[in-house]
């Protein structure tokens, strides 16, 4: 990781992960799944720092997008836990909204919190 590194007078240095403590560890993972994700954002990719939202019109383009999303992973050596994630879902709650067929709607239960 380029931004960490370091230089003594015996050799370079690069962290290969994100060390503790370091205060733009969210803007520099954010950036980078932006980065490795690009070709594919808002076409059947949204990022969130660490929530990966893929989308599909058919089951068979979902079987696809999901392979393209769990190869870019496994290609940049990043990896999810399977007891976090979801597949196939009909309609997902993300970042406050509830995304389905139907559409994008706002999460009933934000409303339901600033009515009370």
């Amino acid at each position: 990781m380029q931004i960490t590194a370091f230089k003594s007078r015996y050799s370079h240095y690069e962290y290969v992960v994100m060390p503790f403590r370091v205060m733009n560890a969210p803007t520099v993972f954010m950036d980078y799944m932006n980065k490795i994700f690009r070709p594919w954002l808002d076409k059947f990719v949204v990022v969130f720092i660490d929530d990966i939202l893929i989308y599909s019109k058919t089951g068979e383009e979902h079987a696809d997008h999901l392979r393209v999303v769990l190869k870019i992973l496994r290609d940049h050596q990043l990896y999810g836990k399977l007891s976090k994630c979801e597949f196939w879902l009909e309609e997902v709650q993300f970042l406050g909204h509830v995304i389905s067929a139907k559409g994008i709607v706002v999460d009933p239960t934000k409303i339901e919190t600033v009515l009370n």
